[in-house]
């Protein structure tokens, strides 16, 4: 099954995230099978860059998305649609 999640980057005590569609047997850095957006949680506020188009369409053959991205996702849209 395809799972959407975080995948870890950036150096020590400066993280960075990508939130990536992969087979949920990976390891967290293992290979996606595509990136789909940006989390810089030291960002003030966090920065959250999605391609939404590209969720909805894993999503609609069948991926799940981790409770943190779906989080990210909802904080993503609400942003925008006060921006």
């Amino acid at each position: 099954m395809v799972k959407i999640r975080l995948s870890r980057a950036g150096a020590r005590n400066r993280p960075f995230y990508r939130i990536v569609a992969i087979d949920e047997r990976s390891p967290r850095e293992g290979r996606p099978l595509e990136f789909l957006g940006t989390y810089d949680p030291k960002a003030h506020p966090g920065r959250i860059q999605v391609r939404a188009d590209a969720i909805a369409a894993w999503v609609a053959k069948g991926a799940q998305l981790s409770p943190t991205v779906k989080s990210l996702v909802r904080r993503a849209k609400a942003g925008a649609g006060a921006a």
